[in-house]
């Protein structure tokens, strides 16, 4: 078994010239909620859900994104809604959020 049941990783990157990356869409702070909100909920930890900030993907054009493993689902974001539907439908219940996958 891994360590962790899913892991969760944000682009949080931010490229200094200008060009489309996932920070200048308040990633960082989405990320903050969704591991504050993974806490709360009693889902982080050993054998549970692990989110972690990641340099660039390299899906810039796409971003905000995340991903999630061991299912290698990609999503895409706007706002807080969007972090607590992935949250509750696919770190929860295991069902992948087809409206905000990439």
């Amino acid at each position: 078994m891994s360590y962790y049941k899913r892991h969760v990783f944000f682009c949080t990157n931010l490229r200094e010239d200008g060009s489309a990356c996932c920070q200048r869409f308040n990633a960082q702070a989405l990320r903050d909620y969704a591991k504050k909100r993974s806490k709360e909920l009693g889902i982080a930890g050993k054998g549970k859900i692990r989110v972690n900030s990641a340099g660039c993907l390299d899906r810039c054009s796409e971003g905000p994104v995340l991903v999630v493993y061991p299912e290698g689902v990609w999503y895409s974001y706007i706002d807080q809604s969007d972090i607590d539907e992935i949250i509750d439908e696919h770190l929860v219940n295991g069902r992948v959020v087809e409206r905000l996958k990439i």
